[in-house]
């Protein structure tokens, strides 16, 4: 199974976009749950997901319920500015479902409170509402990787394309 994405309700394109491409670089599922804010055709989205669309494993569902029904006992993790629990704090297992909000409202709170051991949060500061969606996820599908080693990223073929003396005349 590995890592997955889940955007509930996501709103702007270009976030999806850049998500998208994250997902593609790390070979992540990405879920977007609907309704959307967008249409999966809009061209905001295509431009900021680059030509990665053909790396990327894309599963959509036709609401939040939907999608807790079918994965329920998955294991969920929550991000919202409301938890106690620290990103990094916790042990991925080797799946995930790193959960993430609409911008403009985050997740229902009544699914945090239902799910309040699987809530966890990235530390800002107290004046600061939130961070930018696309940079969320981000730091959250690094730290699942990093926890595991970077399995299978390390290895590819793309990393190191020059070596050290070569980048820097040594």
């Amino acid at each position: 199974m590995g890592l997955h994405i889940v955007l509930f309700e996501p709103e702007i394109p270009q976030n999806t976009g850049n998500i998208a491409r994250t997902c593609a670089a790390l070979h992540a599922t990405l879920h977007l749950v609907h309704p959307l804010g967008f249409t999966i055709t809009d061209r905001k989205l295509k431009r900021a997901g680059l030509d990665y669309w053909h790396l990327l494993d894309i599963q959509q569902h036709t609401s939040i319920s939907a999608f807790m029904d079918r994965y329920n006992q998955a294991p969920l993790w929550f991000f919202t500015t409301k938890a106690h629990q620290i990103y990094s704090e916790v042990t991925y297992g080797e799946d995930a479902f790193l959960i993430f909000g609409k911008e403009t409202a985050g997740i229902d709170e009544a699914l945090l409170v239902a799910h309040a051991d699987r809530c966890i949060r990235i530390p800002m500061y107290d004046d600061a509402r939130s961070l930018n969606l696309s940079n969320s996820v981000a730091i959250g599908a690094y730290e699942f990787e990093r926890q595991h080693h970077f399995s299978g990223l390390l290895a590819s073929g793309n990393l190191h394309r020059l070596s050290w003396p070569q980048l820097y005349g040594g």
